[in-house]
């Protein structure tokens, strides 16, 4: 049961571009791949799927695809089965051809609204409120911390791995990071009520003295930042603890981790308090929502 709700995560654009760029290689300039799903929704220029594996590219799981085709995405409703073609540019872009409704069974029927949950499970609306698990964590320094520690503080989490070699990946996660840092700092009060943590991905590899010197590198090497954001790694079955709460998705491959991109904030009480899926949030958003929760918490 466990493996089937990983498999119906929603995996952020990251989960295939790292899947395509580590199995295909770079020089290819577009692959094409047969798909088939259940439509679970239908918005603005896209259709969210529940897939079929598609062997030796990506196994079954939910997710978003952009429709280029209006008039196919005008016919396409939640509830049908379809079949389609995936293209996946090297650029990075993909989006479905060629979609055919194979059959309707569900269309706007009880089963569809129950598919729909999955959607709510994986974008990260069902775990608002939720207790975040409180783990053993070995942070920069080799000391064991848990989120706890910060109870009566915002906390914003994200996970990444010091060896990703993606810029617009973890790097730029953690660069945002970075420049939220920078922000609150502006704002003493507000600075001493927030805390920063960024999960590694790779525990085996990031060992403490590894994500000392990778958190440096974004703190212009003044260690002092280390008071107000830690660089965590924890245990193989802990991380899969957190990964379940936080829906996120994560497969080694040899160097390379594919997964999706969560970014979790947690309230003064330690309940999650907004979920972003994928990097295309930037700093003021997040410092928008930091701010909110503290106004919030002043007002009880």
């Amino acid at each position: 049961m466990e493996a089937t709700m990983h498999r119906r995560r929603f995996p952020a654009v990251l989960a295939l571009l790292f899947m395509f760029l580590a199995l295909e290689g770079c020089q290819i300039s577009q692959k094409h791949y047969a798909l088939r799903g259940r439509v679970l929704a239908k918005s603005a220029g896209q259709l969210t799927v529940n897939q079929q594996d598609i062997p030796g590219f990506m196994p079954a799981m939910t997710m978003p695809y952009p429709v280029k085709d209006p008039e196919a995405l005008e016919k396409t409703q939640p509830g049908d089965e379809i079949t389609a073609n995936l293209v996946v540019n090297k650029d990075m872009s993909y989006w479905l051809e060629d979609v055919v409704v194979i059959g309707s069974l569900g269309r706007g029927s009880q089963s569809t609204a129950i598919d729909t949950t999955a959607i709510e499970e994986a974008s990260g609306t069902s775990i608002i409120g939720a207790p975040v698990p409180d783990v053993p964590m070995v942070n920069q320094d080799g000391k064991t911390i848990h989120l706890s520690n910060f109870k009566g503080k915002i906390v914003l989490v994200t996970f990444i791995y010091t060896r990703c070699p993606f810029p617009t990946f973890c790097p730029l996660l953690s660069s945002e990071f970075a420049s939220i840092q920078r922000e609150l700092f502006k704002t003493p009060q507000l600075y001493q009520k927030t805390h920063l943590v960024s999960i590694s991905l790779e525990p085996a590899y990031d060992s403490p003295p590894v994500l000392r010197k990778y958190g440096l590198s974004y703190l212009h090497n003044d260690s002092a930042g280390f008071a107000h954001w830690d660089f965590v790694s924890t245990k193989p079955e802990d991380l899969q603890t957190l990964a379940t709460a936080f829906g996120l998705t994560y497969y080694e491959q040899k160097t390379l981790i594919t997964h999706n991109m969560r970014t979790v904030l947690v309230t003064p009480n330690g309940a999650v308090a907004n979920v972003w899926d994928g990097s295309e949030w930037r700093q003021p958003e997040l410092v928008d929502a930091i701010s909110q929760v503290a106004h919030e918490a002043n007002r009880r």
